[in-house]
């Protein structure tokens, strides 16, 4: 039973820098915004120079990504409005830039009434896009002026997608039409480039897709609630990799530079981007570091030659939304991008049986419940012989208290003492310790199935519980969490040490006011989980104790 409490101990400990770190955010929430971004310009101009032109059968060199210059007087376009079912974009005509996106079905993190914006570019937020360009003596890039057929696109009736079509301006010999494809009721969008040689000779090009994005961290975020905003890359071979922007600013990536299959993307809390090249196209993945906390992510297609007057098209599909774990439909490991961290095998079958609970309830804190009560039965046998432990040692109690007023302070024959009682007794004095440690990883899991999972943002259970991906705005779940663990406590044996007993005093409050900052859906789970752990533990106590009696009334 020490060593329970001690293990107990140990995490209050080390949850007072929960404590301390939600109450500066709580304080000081302008520490916590994107400060950086605010004063930030648009985007550093990334040209591709000469040297990044691939050869005229193979791929690029590996590294050779567009380079970025920063342009003192960048090129100013006219901006296209793009509006589907779900998504709301602008392009700009400068490289036919995505340069803004708003997600239509996903509120602000900030402000639910205002739909959430992944792309952006300029003053005033952080700064992150989708561009592409063709490399090749003369041909059009993400810096190159394009000519749009309409300046508003609206999907609309029965229409199953819309198309901007963006010719590139200049005479040169090969035309050049970008054409961007949004589709209806989905998040992936075709870029690619429709190429006509009209000269005489053959012309060779291929083409570049990248993201590019600040390393501002999203609002809320901190190093006790932690969400990673970096790059990504997947490849068969060497599987899911994150590659942060440190390792990019610093060169320390390993990730593949070259493959047949896989994408490359961004990840933000939530929501990634990524570009998906069809399967067994031969690609080069690239990373690099800009100007003005920039970092550009992306990928090279294989060049190709066009005859005179032949057509060709190049083009790959870009996935911008939700991260959710049935997004292998659509590419191969694109579903790792629901970051559950080091406790994925455990926080993905949790979160599965928690959708299956959904689909029957359509209430993702009925989910909850039932989740909690699906768990508390597995480990019923563990946690029954647990409270039968923690039972019988409330029934000697006294007697443990008699032997501590004899032995006085000799710990060494009082040690001896309660161990010889224990043997005599049949009591495990760690058989409390052992249902505490195994539900630890479940609790952990759970709580990053909560906090990565896009379905349950802004998931409402009831009254005043509108979101249980985030804390409870009126503390009530965690005083009632707190409450039950009070309850619980007094199940339990007294400790005989009364430092000991102070802290076990001290810790249902203690609980409570760390769970001020933990997502609502959490703190159901504790609340439902103290409350049926109450249930089982007063009656295995009862029969418990009606054993003795009878036992003593026998002798």
């Amino acid at each position: 039973m020490d060593i329970q409490r001690l293990f107990l101990f140990l995490i209050f400990v080390f949850s007072l820098g929960l404590v301390w770190d939600g109450w500066q955010r709580h304080q000081h929430p302008e520490q916590y915004i994107q400060q950086d971004a605010i004063t930030k310009e648009a985007l550093p101009v990334a040209t591709p120079s000469a040297t990044t032109i691939p050869a005229a059968s193979s791929l690029a060199t590996p590294g050779q990504a567009p380079v970025a210059q920063q342009s003192a007087q960048p090129a100013v376009g006219a901006t296209i409005l793009v509006r589907t079912d779900i998504l709301d974009a602008e392009i700009s005509t400068i490289g036919g830039d995505i340069s803004h996106l708003a997600l239509l079905n996903h509120p602000d993190g900030q402000d639910k009434n205002k739909p959430l914006i992944l792309f952006h570019r300029g003053a005033g937020t952080h700064n992150y896009a989708a561009q592409s360009g063709l490399l090749g003596a003369g041909l059009p890039n993400h810096t190159s002026l394009f000519v749009a057929e309409q300046d508003r696109y609206t999907l609309s009736g029965n229409a199953e997608q819309v198309q901007v079509r963006l010719k590139g301006a200049g005479d040169a010999a090969l035309k050049v039409t970008k054409i961007i494809t949004f589709h209806k009721g989905s998040y992936l969008v075709e870029v690619g480039y429709e190429l006509e040689n009209t000269g005489q000779q053959p012309v060779s090009a291929s083409s570049y897709y990248q993201l590019i994005r600040d390393s501002a961290p999203l609002a809320g975020s901190s190093m006790f609630l932690p969400t990673y905003v970096g790059a990504a890359v997947y490849t068969d071979q060497e599987k899911f990799q994150k590659v942060e922007f440190a390792e990019i600013e610093k060169g320390k990536t390993d990730y593949p530079k070259q493959a047949d299959d896989g994408w490359i993307g961004i990840l933000q809390h939530y929501f990634v981007a990524a570009w998906l090249p069809k399967e067994k196209t031969r690609r080069e993945y690239f990373t690099r570091k800009l100007d003005s906390d920039a970092y550009s992510v992306g990928m090279i297609l294989p060049e190709q030659t066009i005859d005179p007057g032949q057509r060709a098209l190049m083009g790959t599909t870009l996935y911008v939304g939700p991260a959710q774990t049935d997004l292998d439909e659509i590419a191969p490991g694109l579903g790792l991008t629901v970051d559950y961290g080091w406790l994925t095998v455990l926080s993905a079958p949790l979160f599965w049986v928690m959708a299956l609970f959904y689909d029957w309830t359509h209430n993702w804190g009925a989910a909850i419940i039932l989740l909690t009560v699906l768990i508390k039965l597995l480990f019923f046998p563990l946690s029954a012989a647990s409270y039968r432990s923690m039972a019988k040692m409330r029934v000697v109690a006294p007697k443990l208290e008699k032997i501590k007023q004899q032995c006085g302070s000799d710990r060494e024959k009082l040690n001896r003492a309660m161990m010889e009682l224990y043997k005599t007794e049949k009591i495990n004095p760690l058989g409390g310790c052992l249902p505490v440690v195994v539900q630890i990883p479940v609790f952990i899991a759970l709580y990053w199935a909560i906090l990565a999972s896009v379905e349950l943002r802004y998931a409402p259970f009831f009254g005043w519980i509108t979101d249980l991906s985030a804390a409870d705005p009126y503390y009530i779940l965690p005083l009632i969490m707190g409450a039950s663990m009070v309850i619980q406590m007094r199940l339990n044996p007294k400790p005989p040490d009364p430092i000991q007993a102070k802290v076990m005093q001290i810790m249902p409050i203690a609980f409570s006011i760390i769970f001020f900052f933990f997502p609502a859906g959490l703190v159901l789970y504790s609340i439902v989980n103290n409350i049926l752990s109450i249930g089982q533990q007063w009656y295995i106590t009862r029969a418990a104790e009606d054993e003795s009696k009878a036992a003593a009334a026998k002798r």
